[in-house]
């Protein structure tokens, strides 16, 4: 596969890739919420604990210039950390 020679390309693949990964987390996540009892509860404290964790912390790596100072890294410092994140629930969910 060749390279992809404009990083704002490799930046929308990336957040494509992302959004499906992301729609499969919640689908997961749905299957287990609609079974609810003790795990659907669990399920639903964890998500909403989850995207406050990840926010904020995406909020602290702006703050502190972890992010980076261009656009592009701003962009692709931002998919790969929530991707980090998407990836982790994925596995997660799976495991059952």
């Amino acid at each position: 596969m060749s390279r992809i020679r404009n990083p704002w390309l490799r930046v929308g693949l990336d957040g494509w890739s992302l959004g499906v990964e992301a729609s499969s987390v919640v689908g997961l996540r749905s299957m287990k919420l609609l079974a609810g009892g003790a795990g659907g509860a669990a399920e639903a404290q964890r998500m909403v604990a989850e995207k406050l964790d990840a926010g904020l912390a995406l909020q602290a790596l702006a703050m502190t210039g972890g992010l980076g100072w261009t656009p592009q890294a701003v962009a692709t410092k931002t998919l790969a950390h929530y991707r980090k994140r998407v990836r982790a629930n994925r596995r997660r969910l799976t495991k059952c």
